[in-house]
């Protein structure tokens, strides 16, 4: 069988999928946008998003669907060329977010496709004014925001099946295409992702070393910032310091922005947060380490005493199944994407995303009185074996669901 995939950053989502694809004997190509890291036995194909004249002027409502057309052109136009060269898919996977699938059915108009339903915007219910410190602009957001979702519902109307990691995220999808979306999650290594007697952590510049036992809370997000609660965390901390005066908090991210906007005066969120905390932080018990390796982000998963995740209700986070798998007790907030993982008092613990003094009360608690909640980390590593596993649950569901694509199936 020939497997397309399509993805600016691939692998992306595929990571495990293309490579199971390719060990058991088909074969896989890629087509990626400049910055596609690629994956060990795939064909990979990088197209050149960059117009020959440039990028037009247009309305500025209108320039995240001209991005999306100029990317499904440069992939189109890859894509034809393969054709020609002999390229005869079986199935084409890709995430539509880009507007990559755009052209894809009118080159290869009878190869199915499945695409990647990750998030679709949403009016209301979701990321958009969830926050009341950041509002939405009354009808010129929700405007902006209907327009950027007219390539995503294009894509809807070419789709032949979908696949999202969480039912909530299905459920982002119009109601009309929902029967036609498979819910399984790209898949957590619940065998090396686990927990591993020994692991400490060590901020060298800081002369500081954390085993288990420590009172260490970590809070893990791709940047710092609002979407994943970044502000309502850091202001939580001068009540947490006061509740626990020994706890060390270990800040896992980078300054920029992935999701939501930048200050509006500039800077990065740290720098406001912590311009606007000054003189009510102890500074010292708090440690902001950048990004790390994915190793050194398990260990740190294995050895705190508490991890804190906090998020809109948006795209979930790999990062909380990873801590979860690691045994770590989990604090998170109750927004619907935590609430589908999370069973309060189950397998972690939750709070209002608004609630900073229940926030830091609740962690306090944790630190207070390890033992007893030791069993929520256990029962959490539990969900994600029984749930989200790789190599027992996902995967082979993936595989199945690609199986019966190609072969003209409709999948069960």
């Amino acid at each position: 069988m020939q497997v397309l995939f399509i993805h600016q950053n691939f692998p992306g989502q595929y990571r495990h999928l293309a490579a199971a694809l390719r060990q058991r004997g088909d074969r896989v190509v890629a087509i990626g946008g400049p910055t596609a890291r690629g994956l060990e036995g795939v064909e990979l194909h990088r197209y050149d998003p960059m117009p020959a004249g440039g990028v037009p002027d247009c309305h500025s409502w209108a320039a995240d669907f001209q991005a999306k057309t100029i990317r499904a052109e440069a992939v189109a136009r890859l894509l034809e060329g393969l054709v020609a060269d002999g390229l005869r898919p079986d199935l084409v996977v890709g995430h539509p977010g880009w507007g990559e699938l755009l052209a894809v059915k009118d080159v290869l108009p009878g190869v199915p496709v499945l695409h990647q339903v990750e998030f679709v915007y949403q009016l209301q219910g979701g990321d958009l004014g969830f926050d009341p410190e950041f509002p939405a602009e009354g009808w010129r957001a929700r405007s902006r925001t209907r327009l950027k979702r007219a390539t995503q519902l294009l894509a809807f109307h070419d789709l032949d099946w979908g696949l999202a990691p969480t039912r909530w995220q299905a459920a982002t999808a119009p109601v009309q295409f929902r029967d036609r979306i498979s819910v399984i999650h790209e898949g957590i290594d619940s065998d090396r992702i686990a927990p591993r007697p020994g692991s400490r952590i060590q901020l060298q510049k800081a002369g500081l070393t954390f085993h288990p036992g420590d009172e260490l809370v970590s809070f893990v997000a791709r940047n710092l910032e609002p979407y994943r609660g970044f502000h309502r965390f850091l202001r939580c901390l001068p009540e947490l310091q006061r509740l626990r005066p020994k706890a060390h908090v270990l800040l896992v991210g980078g300054d920029g922005v992935s999701y939501g906007a930048p200050p509006a005066g500039g800077g990065s969120w740290r720098q406001v947060l912590l311009q606007e905390l000054e003189g009510r932080l102890d500074l010292s018990r708090i440690h902001f380490v950048g990004r790390i390796p994915h190793a050194v982000l398990h260990d740190l998963f294995r050895v705190c005493a508490c991890h804190v995740y906090l998020t809109y209700p948006f795209v979930l986070s790999w990062s909380l199944l990873e801590a979860m798998a690691c045994g770590a007790v989990v604090v998170g907030s109750a927004t619907a994407p935590v609430q589908e993982v999370i069973r309060d008092g189950e397998n972690g613990l939750l709070v209002d995303f608004f609630d900073g003094e229940a926030l830091a009360a609740t962690i306090a608690g944790v630190l207070a009185d390890p033992g007893t909640h030791r069993p929520l980390g256990l029962a959490a590593r539990r969900s994600v074996v029984e749930r989200y596993d790789l190599h027992s649950v996902c995967l082979p569901r993936q595989l199945q669901l690609v199986d019966a694509l190609a072969a003209g199936r409709t999948p069960g």
